[in-house]
C-alpha cells in the first residue's frame, strides 16, 4: 500500500522543505514532491513532525552486543549497522581502537566483507590509535599504544586505503616524513589522545591536519598561559571539532562555550559509545573492566570509559542543551559530518547518498526521538532537486 506523508517538516541536512508530500510504499520511499498523487491508499499527517536525512556517526565501537576492537568480524560489523538504524543512524565508520597490527588487519577484512555483500551505510572504518600518547591513551590499552615505524604504517595505508577513512593519531609521536605519507594517503587525519601545544596544534594544522578527535577529551586543556590542542581548535576556522554531547563526557556549559567559538560548519556530533541500548551490563577489553553504571561505562577505579549515547539522543541534547534550532541540529548529525571526512560527494552518489529519512517527534519537554526510519528505492525522485 502506498502512504503519503503530508505536514511534516522534511530536513534534508542543506535545507527545509515545508510543503512537500513523502511518498511511501511498504517502507520505502519512492519519491518526495509538491502534491498528493492520485494513487495513494492512506493520507498520514505528521502534524508538524520533523522528518530528517539519517544521522551519520564517524566513531562507533559497538552494536547491542559486539564490540569492534574485541571482536572484529564481519558479524560485528553487521551488528552495528543494524542496530543503530533504530535510532536513526543510517550511515557509520566503525571505529578500532588502539590494537595489534594483526587486530587491525582483520578489522579491514571486515569490513571490505560487508561492504562486498551489502551496498548500505557502512562507510568504511575509523582506526582511532593505536600511534598515540601514552600519556594520553584513556582506555585504549597502554600495551597496544605505540609509536608508528614506516614499515607498520605502509603495511597498514596499503592494505586499508580503500577502507580507512578517518585514523586518530597523537602527531608529535610521529616524524615529518610519517605524517606525510599519511596525509598523501588521502585518510582523513584526527589529533588526539595527544600532549600537543597550542604552538605544535597550529604547526600541524597548517600541515593538512583538520580534524580533531572528540573535543576536550583526552588533550591538552585551555590554559591562559597555554591554550593547548582545545583552544587552538576553538581559534582555528579550518578545523572540524565533533563532540560527545551526553553531559558527562563535557559539561554542557563547556558545548555551548565551544559552540560559541567554533565555526558553525566545522561542529559536529559524535556518539563514540559502547553497547547500543546497554545490552551488556559488563565487558573487559584488554586491561580494564568496564561496568555499567547510570548509563555510563566506568572502570574499576569509577574512571570514565565510554557512554552509551545514540545518535538521536545526541540531535535531541544539541536541540535542547545548546539553544539552537531543529535544523541546525540535524545538521550537526548528517551533511556536517560527511563534509568532515569529505565524502559529502560520495553521499550524494547512486550507491551511498544519504538514503533514509526518519520522523523525528518533538514533546513539549524537546524530546527529539528516532520514531520510524524509511529508506529510498533507486532510482528516487525528488521534485525540489
Amino acid at each position: 500500500m502506498k502512504h503519503a506523508f503530508v505536514n511534516g517538516i522534511i530536513h534534508t541536512g542543506n535545507e527545509i522543505l515545508n510543503k512537500s508530500v513523502v511518498i511511501i510504499e511498504n517502507g520505502v520511499i519512492l519519491s518526495v514532491q509538491k502534491e498528493i498523487p492520485k494513487e495513494i491508499d492512506i493520507v498520514e499527517n505528521l502534524k508538524g513532525d520533523h522528518l530528517s536525512a539519517g544521522f551519520i556517526d564517524i566513531q562507533i565501537n559497538r552494536g547491542q552486543k559486539l564490540y569492534f576492537s574485541q571482536s572484529p568480524t564481519e558479524e560485528t560489523i553487521h551488528d552495528i549497522y543494524e542496530s543503530n538504524l533504530k535510532y536513526g543512524t543510517t550511515h557509520t565508520l566503525p571505529c578500532l581502537i588502539s590494537s595489534s597490527k594483526d587486530t587491525i588487519l582483520q578489522g579491514i577484512e571486515a569490513i571490505q566483507a560487508h561492504q562486498s555483500k551489502y551496498k548500505n551505510g557502512v562507510l568504511g572504518m575509523h582506526l582511532e590509535g593505536p600511534f598515540l600518547n601514552p600519556l594520553k591513551c584513556s582506555s585504549h590499552g597502554v600495551d597496544q599504544v605505540r609509536k608508528p615505524t614506516n614499515s607498520e604504517l605502509e603495511e597498514i595505508i596499503r592494505y586499508g586505503k580503500d577502507v580507512i577513512k578517518m585514523i586518530t593519531i597523537a602527531p608529535e609521536c610521529f616524524t615529518e616524513d610519517q605524517l606525510d605519507m599519511v596525509l598523501e594517503s588521502g585518510i582523513a587525519i584526527s589529533a588526539g589522545h595527544s600532549t600537543m601545544t597550542y604552538k605544535e596544534a597550529q604547526h600541524y594544522f597548517s600541515k593538512g591536519i583538520k580534524l580533531v578527535t572528540h573535543l576536550f577529551n583526552a588533550k591538552t586543556q585551555f590554559g591562559h598561559w597555554e591554550p593547548g590542542l582545545v583552544g587552538a581548535t576553538l581559534e582555528n576556522e579550518t578545523v572540524y571539532a565533533p563532540i560527545i554531547l551526553d553531559g558527562v563526557h563535557c559539561d554542557y556549559a563547556a558545548a555551548r562555550l565551544a559552540y560559541a567559538l567554533i565555526k558553525k560548519d566545522k561542529f559536529f556530533l559524535i556518539s563514540d559509545s559502547v553497547f547500543l541500548g546497554q545490552k551488556v551490563s559488563n565487558f573487559k577489553c584488554d586491561n580494564f573492566n568496564a561496568h555499567l553504571e547510570n548509563d555510563f561505562y566506568r572502570n574499576d577505579e569509577r574512571n570514565l570509559e565510554r557512554g552509551c549515547i545514540s545518535m538521536d539522543e545526541a540531535v535531541r541534547n544539541a536541540y535542547e542543551y545548546l539553544n539552537i534550532t531543529i535544523d541546525e541540529a540535524i545538521k550537526m548529525a548528517t551533511w556536517r559530518v560527511a563534509s568532515a571526512i569529505k565524502m559529502e560527494d560520495k553521499l550524494d552518489s547512486h550507491d551511498y547518498r544519504i538514503f533514509c529519512i526518519e520522523i523525528l517527534n518533538l514533546s513539549y519537554e524537546s524530546n527529539v526521538r528516532c520514531v520510524h526510519t524509511f529508506y529510498i528505492q533507486f532510482p528516487f525522485q525528488a521534485v525540489w532537486l
